[in-house]
């Protein structure tokens, strides 16, 4: 989806569309939730640009992007000799977007402990650098984006209950690319005559028939931004610019020559499994004289091979097992292998 252009014409997605410009004037909070690739950072620019902040800076930081050691830092600032590494003082988010708009992609993978500083900065208007006691007023129009369900990251005790209460002003829900019945040929045609012209074809010459009943026909798992990737891969790779484009290629992974995917190896000192006890394959030992003992070892085994296998990144061990980072942290700690972990 092209950054300067909201294409769409289902009632579904211009639904959503009116929401963001009705809530566009007024100066609250607003969170985008949708799938990867619906364009909620179309939607963030549509309701900074249709502000009273129009004409003031419009700051996005993808909190997914930076390692939870550098997320404070970068959102709220430091001074010279904060940490190691900070040679000179610099300005947060919070401060290059006074005035204006600040916008938090993947707001739900903040720590704990940046919610809270998040919450206080919403609360009282106030940021303070790492590494500095005096408070700077700051005035900023927070909009956040998610793709994950964050009353249900409350519920688990991922995110704070109070900060989704202050940024939950207006929620705008972006409908998946399967349920805008109608707009696949609309968007198929605005990035194929987009990538003609890049490729200086004389005309655009459109899709045949075979290829736009294939592309109705998909899923789009990746909504918007796979189907601007098939239409273009699909334009470039046609050799007759005067024929309608005929040919599609909706996976680049597919080749008889791709590589296998690599098995999971099996641990080889499992224990023996009984004849008398079996769930869902799942071996036990023979004898257990400590049943606590034993859960938490195996407990313990379970954490460290995840972190291994995601080369201790805590946060890619946490969504692994199905844990929010906090609950994982709590498990590093309880067994001893924080420092270990990164």
């Amino acid at each position: 989806m092209d950054r300067q252009n909201i294409i769409g014409q289902s009632g579904v997605f211009l639904d959503a569309i009116e929401l963001a410009g009705r809530a566009a004037a007024l100066d609250r909070p607003v969170l985008v939730i949708g799938e990867r690739g619906t364009g909620k950072e179309l939607i963030a620019q549509r309701l900074h640009h249709l502000s009273s902040r129009w004409d003031k800076p419009l700051v996005t930081m993808n909190c997914a992007a930076l390692p939870e050691t550098l997320i404070e830092a970068e959102l709220f600032g430091h001074e010279a000799g904060a940490f190691t590494g900070a040679t000179r003082a610099r300005a947060g988010r919070f401060e290059e977007a006074d005035g204006g708009t600040l916008f938090l992609d993947e707001l739900g993978t903040l720590s704990m402990a940046a919610q809270e500083r998040l919450l206080r900065v919403i609360e009282y208007g106030e940021v303070t650098r790492i590494g500095s006691s005096r408070p700077i007023t700051v005035d900023v129009r927070i909009v956040a984006a998610t793709n994950e369900s964050l009353p249900s990251a409350v519920d688990r005790g991922g995110f704070r209950a109070d900060l989704l209460d202050r940024l939950s002003f207006e929620v705008i829900t972006l409908p998946p690319m399967r349920a805008r019945t109608g707009d696949v040929p609309v968007l198929a045609d605005y990035f194929g005559r987009r990538m003609a012209s890049e490729l200086e074809w004389e005309e655009w010459p459109g899709f045949s028939k075979a290829v736009m009943a294939e592309l109705e026909a998909y899923s789009w798992p990746g909504n918007v931004r796979e189907l601007r990737n098939v239409v273009e891969r699909a334009v470039y790779r046609w050799a007759d610019e005067a024929e309608p484009v005929g040919a599609l290629s909706l996976d680049p992974f597919v080749s008889p020559w791709a590589p296998k995917p690599q098995s999971v190896a099996k641990p080889t000192d499992a224990p023996p499994q009984t004849t008398e006890a079996k769930s869902d394959n799942v071996p036990l030992p023979e004898k257990v004289d400590d049943l606590r003992g034993a859960v938490a070892a195996y407990e313990r085994t379970l954490v460290e091979c995840a972190m291994v296998q995601h080369k201790h990144n805590q946060r890619a061990a946490a969504k692994a097992l199905k844990l929010s980072y906090d609950q994982l942290r709590h498990c590093l700690r309880k067994h001893g292998l924080l420092g270990t972990a990164t």
